[in-house]
């Protein structure tokens, strides 16, 4: 009997769908596993082999989960809502649902095709308002909420009015103590009581877990919406490369802020990788410093600072506040205006991201205006930069250049300049070069109460000060911000939210889900509104409790609906609990199903998510715990990132060139040659000789030129001192015109391939008959044309095949390159490990007993391999698997008591073979929860050592012989051993040193 993969695969591929064998049960005796990978977005490109690499590790572990006895979750579904679709539909007028579910079909038959063992029933897609309902429902439960600091956690609204309408909002009175907006003006209870319904209703915004509020964002024009930081690349979108700019708009955000000392705190509970660890410490960048309040001179205003160097005030020789800072408009003065303006509206062009990572740029404006030091009252000049970031603290620095290299370089910038003082020092030591920015070695100078003490004492001392004079306090701040959580886009999650009177309202859960309504166009409207602007049936009947037409808009009974939309994050941001209660309609998951789930136990993704989507994901799982929606307080227990599988690149080289007569003008200009000429390729043998030494090429290239123009006057003039230069250009090649092995172009499939129309007169410089392409490894991009599809391997040589070499390529967690040319060593493997169990005609499997070698064989295979997998290390097992077959085959095993549990081993890594093997052997039913094996140690004790027998050092033989020989044994063997006779001729050695277990060597 042959192996054929493909009907093999189809076969079992049909068996687990038919039987739901991968389901998973809500109440079983079992204990639980929840393997999951990170949600997928459903592109119109597909999957390409570097896709799939972190499913077939979940695969792996979740297919070995359930043979150790566990009731395992691994479901898989889709984050159908985004961007992309959005843009198709723009382009193409096609409805972005119908887009996402013809992706979402394509998804679905490739990932079918590889055999992952997912539970489908529990399929989810985050576009469905059957899913999105409850996206809804969470945000309205955030709506519906305030962070209680005194309790650390979430808690219900009316909690915070009843303790208003009591005791109104002073700390003093009330003991609150509430995560809330900046400048929270201050009330008694009677007054709370005597406030209308809609100053209550504002008042209550400044203290929301999610609140609206008017936000400095990234506005990208080209694409009509706000995008997230992470979606900028180089100060334009990473979808498109349009222009981005920071304005402020009214927003919907997320007061993630509040859980930012939760988040660092949750890390220490984790089992993720120190790098993911440190990529969310950075991001949530706890500080502890002070908050010093400066006034402006001849105003009202006070500027709020907050520092982690309190100690260096006095040291303060300028402020800086960002350019987008709310007071920044009212300080300056007339004569800076102008200069002011236009440096503010210069910064709008470039994103944060792109401000932060430039640290050489040196820029500013001052301002006009003058600040009060707290203690000296002396005037200090109060400048703006695009350094100082308006989210980050309170948006202003207090520039302190002794002690600060970003500050020492502004100052010394703008040395001599209006505004900017003399810098000061006040440390006792030398600052003629750099700014001394430690925090020891140092006694401080010239800072009045201060001197003497170092930064511990200085803080404190400053700290205390502060509090006295009502001009500062000691601080923790963060680096987190609040999440703005509204998109200007038509296909995400409609808000459940109408507006009385400008005020928000939140539609009841009952009423849910918000369906998103139909619109003609997916662009913002003609006056700047989100495209849900153009929808005609969009407004909310408050009587009726349905979606009505906006003629019917009377602000009595019927109002406006919100026309923004959630962000990409909203519905990835709680979908493992989904998963634990797919179909429940009214809830998101019932408490039984979540308290019995709890939480991920393996989560597999790319590192491109290491700060977004996981601290978005771990903020709204603290949260639904915090309201009694969630059993634990952190949603992944481990997590590792898989690495990127890299494409291997293939590179023509086209000749181009330039003429210059001998005089230097450019001939070719005159004749237009390159348009007349036919494009010329060279092959990579010859470009790598090219580059090295030019000037044969040129020869070799003037005479075809001259061969081709033999009568220009201009090409003679060419030959008699003019230059002829040549240059290249690199182009991507499609895979499909290579030979992936031999790296041979197909010359004629080149140029009738659409790509490469404008090259179908091209010349092709060949070696030895070959015209060989250059390789290269880079990203897989379609760009570059070095994607190759997983549905063909899987063809070729089966998904068996594409699963074990997927992991044979390196560690997970590492980035390798792809190269089908090793495929077939794998595909190799998997024929001889059929023929262990298989000849040409039947099964050969017998019921002898095996030998202490067969054993030995396969009881190291099962620990090897159940090490890994409990590791993650699953490179080495497909090593080892092949270790296994070759020793198998060289013993000649064909006996049942090997290759039964041989094939359960290898059933997480190779399901389609392992289960047809089990089912030849005579067994019912799915291989996929049979008893892993357990390794006998018994098998793997050494019961003897082949020894190296040496003769002065040099080995000459070896000798098997049992471990528990004593010396004298041993040297009785040796010595009687007609080998060591004939080496020693009639010799008596001198010496003989023998370690038992090691080594026997004769001296003399």
């Amino acid at each position: 009997m042959k192996y054929h993969h493909e009907k093999i695969e189809a076969k079992w591929q049909k068996y687990w769908a038919d039987n739901q064998t991968f389901a998973a049960s809500n109440k079983s005796e079992k204990p639980k596993y929840y393997v999951l990978d990170m949600f997928p977005y459903p592109s119109g490109a597909g999957l390409h082999v570097g896709h799939p690499l972190g499913y077939i590790a979940s695969d792996i572990v979740a297919r070995y989960k359930r043979h150790k006895g566990f009731n395992v979750l691994h479901p898989q579904g889709y984050d159908s809502f985004g961007l992309p679709a959005e843009q198709y539909a723009i382009q193409t007028g096609q409805h972005p649902e119908k887009t996402t579910r013809e992706n979402i079909a394509r998804y679905r038959e490739q990932l079918d095709k590889i055999g992952f063992s997912f539970d489908w029933s529990r399929e989810v897609r985050t576009s469905n308002p059957d899913y999105y309902k409850h996206t809804q429902w969470i945000f309205i439960q955030l709506f519906n909420s305030w962070y209680n600091k005194k309790t650390d956690k979430a808690e219900d609204i009316s909690t915070l009015i009843d303790l208003f309408s009591k005791e109104g909002n002073s700390p003093e009175t009330s003991g609150l103590n509430a995560v809330c907006d900046d400048n929270i003006e201050l009330f008694s209870a009677s007054e709370w009581n005597a406030f209308s319904s809609e100053k209550q209703q504002q008042i209550l915004l400044q203290y929301r877990l999610t609140y609206l509020a008017e936000t400095e964002v990234n506005w990208c024009p080209a694409l009509g919406t706000v995008l997230a930081n992470d979606e900028i690349v180089n100060g334009v979108s990473e979808r498109g490369g349009h222009p981005v700019i920071r304005k402020k708009m009214t927003q919907w955000s997320m007061r993630i802020s509040a859980y930012a000392e939760r988040l660092l705190q949750g890390l220490n509970d984790i089992d993720w990788s120190e790098s993911i660890k440190e990529s969310q410490r950075n991001w949530i960048g706890k500080s502890i410093g002070a908050e010093v309040q400066f006034t402006i001179h001849n105003s009202q205003f006070t500027i709020s600072v907050f520092t982690t160097r309190p100690d260096t005030i006095f040291g303060v020789t300028f402020m800086t506040l960002a350019p987008e800072h709310e007071l920044v408009s009212q300080i300056t003065t007339p004569e800076q205006k102008a200069a002011v303006e236009a440096y503010v509206e210069a910064t709008a062009k470039r994103s944060e991201r792109e401000r932060m990572a430039d640290v050489k740029t040196i820029s500013g404006v001052f301002t006009g205006a003058f600040a009060e030091h707290p203690f000296t009252k002396e005037p200090i000049p109060v400048w703006i930069g695009d350094y100082v970031l308006a989210g980050y603290g309170t948006g202003a620095v207090m520039a302190v250049p002794c002690g600060d290299e970003r500050d020492y370089a502004f100052a010394n910038f703008f040395k001599g300049h209006n505004g900017m003082p003399e810098i000061k020092n006040i440390f006792n030591q030398d600052i003629s070069e750099a700014a001394y920015g430690e925090k020891g070695g140092f006694e401080l100078v010239n800072s009045d109460f201060l001197n003497g003490l170092d930064y511990k004492n200085g803080t404190k001392k400053i700290i205390e000060e502060l509090e006295k004079i009502g001009q500062g306090k000691g601080k923790t701040n963060y680096r987190l911000r609040d999440a703005v959580f509204s998109r200007q886009r038509y296909w995400g999650e409609p808000f459940p939210v109408y507006y009385v009177n400008g005020l928000p309202q939140m539609i009841d859960a009952k009423h849910l889900p918000i369906v998103l309504p139909e619109v003609e166009k997916y662009l913002p409207t003609e006056d700047g509104q989100p495209p849900l602007g153009n929808a005609t049936t969009w407004a909310w009947d408050s009587v009726q409790c349905s979606v009505v037409s906006n003629q019917l808009i009377d602000n009595v009974n019927i109002f406006p609906l919100e026309l923004n939309t959630m962000p990409g994050w909203a519905g990835s941001s709680w979908y493992w609990m989904r998963y634990m209660d797919a179909h429940n309609e009214n809830e998101f998951a019932s408490a039984d199903a979540i308290n019995y789930w709890e939480n991920v136990d393996l989560y597999i993704g790319g590192s491109e998510h290491a700060t977004g989507h996981l601290l978005y994901s771990r903020f709204w799982n603290k949260f639904l715990k915090d309201r009694g929606y969630a059993p634990t307080e952190e949603p992944f227990k481990k997590l590792i990132n898989q690495g990127m599988i890299l494409g291997m690149s293939a590179f023509v080289y086209r000749v181009l060139w330039k003429i210059e007569d001998k005089d230097g003008n450019n001939v070719e200009n005159l004749k237009g040659l390159p348009n007349s000429f036919p494009p010329i390729f060279i092959g990579k043998g010859m470009y790598d000789k090219v580059s090295k030494d030019n000037s044969g090429f040129m020869f070799f290239m003037l005479d075809k030129v001259l061969n081709k123009y033999p009568n220009s006057n201009d090409i003679i003039e060419l030959s008699n001192g003019g230059k002829l230069i040549s240059y290249f250009q690199q182009l991507h090649v499609d895979l499909s015109v290579i030979n992936d092995i031999t790296n041979e172009l197909d010359i004629d499939a080149f140029k009738k391939h659409p790509l490469y129309s404008d090259y179908k007169d091209a010349e092709f410089i060949t070696e030895n008959g070959k015209y060989i392409v250059g390789r290269e490894v880079e990203k897989m991009s379609k760009s570059k044309y070095n994607v190759v599809n997983p549905d063909d391997i899987c063809n070729d040589y089966g998904a068996d095949t594409l699963r074990l070499y997927e992991m044979f390529l390196g560690p997970l967690e590492q980035a390798k390159p792809w190269n089908t040319a090793g495929i077939t060593g794998v595909s190799g493997f998997l024929k001889k490990l059929w023929r262990l169990y298989f000849d040409d005609n039947s099964l050969i499997v017998t019921n002898d007993e095996p030998t202490a070698e067969m054993y030995k064989s396969l009881h190291k295979t099962i620990k090897k391999v159940t090490e890994d997998i409990e590791n993650f290390s699953f490179n080495t097992s497909v090593s080892q698997f092949m270790i296994c077959v070759n020793e198998l085959s060289q013993l000649k095993c064909n006996h049942r008591k090997i290759l039964e549990p041989l094939a359960i081993v290898v059933s997480p890594y190779a399901p389609h073979i392992a289960e047809e093997l089990w089912s030849q052997l005579g067994h019912s039913g799915s291989i996929s929860t049979v008893d892993f094996p357990i390794c006998n140690e018994k098998y793997l004790v050494e019961s003897e050592k082949e020894y190296p027998v040496s003769f002065n050092g040099k080995m000459r033989f070896t000798i098997k012989l049992p471990l528990d020989l004593t010396v004298p044994q041993i040297q009785e063997i040796v010595l009687a051993d007609e080998r060591t006779i004939k080496q020693l001729d009639g010799r008596t050695p001198n010496k003989i040193i023998i370690v038992p277990g090691k080594v026997i060597n004769l001296v003399g």
